[in-house]
């Protein structure tokens, strides 16, 4: 028997990339709602390659009773607005916005991490997805803190604009189309020219000088992982389309060498880790994309601290940082959760 599973936000990338990775995993739904705004009711997305076609149904007026769970990607105010209805109607809702994430009440998970922490899920019927920097992290972070203790973690991203939405990845293409035939590149979407720049700022300013992506990073990392952890964060946008990049220095409290930590990566659920001392024997964003996997390349030895480590880290942010990561919470909300309260 399988499952009735909505979809909100369907009509966007994310939301397209989730009915993407459900059909692939061959998700055991029995029964599939693809739901977006009003704006969008009557369209059709493709769920899978198989050719099939959802009509898109208005989120307003659906009635989430009887359904088992939704993934929402519709952003706060869309998640403020619908997640407590559906929770309400007995919808276990895994949301993709930054809402819920650090409600005490809501476990933040990733699967490979912390799964056990979905048992949390009861009290309001909502889990939360992590912001797609801290996904990919966290999942090079936990093999790697069971063996030695992670005491500080320093990292700098290198985000793609698909991270910004398909208003991102346009202003990218648009700017790197009148930069070539001389008209001006134009900023709308980003504070800054996004194309052959970098733009060392995402999202809001908070009072400490940090942006709030670079709060989320420490902050979630701490409640998926271990709050003892002590970590700083420079969040960076590229004019990369799609594939988020991490470099990550880690200093532990008990002894690890390299070679050790690629033996671990190695054998570490979610990781791939390619690591060869030669030209192009590492893995780049464009390397990345469609594919599951956090990407672990470039492990060495830091010789400043008594025990620390440098790596780089690269994942599809659509999936890994989104879509897939939402889809392994609804597969192990089915395995764990939902057949324990059947």
């Amino acid at each position: 028997m399988g499952y009735r599973i909505a979809v909100a936000g369907a009509t966007g990338s994310v939301g397209r990339e989730v009915l993407n990775i459900l059909a692939e995993r061959e998700f055991p739904a029995d029964e599939i709602a693809a739901l977006a705004t009003s704006r969008s009711q009557g369209d059709e997305v493709e769920y899978g390659e198989s050719g099939r076609m959802l009509k898109v149904q208005n989120i307003e007026n659906f009635d989430p009773a009887g359904w088992d769970m939704a993934i929402f990607a519709i952003g706060s105010a869309g998640s403020a607005a619908h997640a407590p209805r559906f929770a309400a109607a007995g919808c276990t809702v895994i949301d993709n916005a930054s809402l819920y994430r650090m409600d005490p009440d809501v476990p933040l998970i990733v699967p490979e991490v912390n799964p056990e922490a979905i048992d949390g899920y009861r009290k309001k019927n909502i889990i939360a997805n992590p912001n797609c920097s801290t996904a990919q992290m966290v999942v090079a972070l936990k093999p790697l803190h069971d063996y030695a203790k992670i005491k500080r973690v320093v990292v700098a991203t290198y985000q793609s604009v698909s991270g910004a939405g398909k208003a991102g990845m346009d202003e990218l293409f648009e700017q790197s189309r009148n930069i070539f035939v001389g008209d001006p590149a134009v900023p709308h979407k980003f504070t800054k020219q996004i194309a052959f720049n970098v733009i060392p700022h995402i999202d809001d300013f908070l009072d400490d000088g940090s942006t709030k992506e670079e709060w989320k990073m420490v902050v979630e990392t701490k409640k998926i992982l271990d709050p003892k952890i002590k970590i700083t964060a420079t969040c960076v946008r590229v004019p990369v389309f799609v594939g988020h990049s991490e470099a990550i220095n880690i200093e532990f409290e008990n002894e690890i060498s390299a070679a050790k930590a690629k033996s671990i990566l190695r054998e570490s659920p979610g990781v791939m880790l390619i690591d060869k001392h030669e030209d192009g024997g590492y893995v780049t964003p464009v390397e990345c994309v469609g594919d599951y996997a956090t990407f672990i390349s470039r492990v060495r030895e830091d010789p400043t601290v008594d025990s620390g480590l440098s790596l780089w880290c690269v994942s599809d942010n659509l999936r890994k940082g989104a879509a897939l990561n939402a889809v392994q919470i609804a597969e192990l909300l089915g395995r764990r959760a939902l057949k324990k309260a059947a």
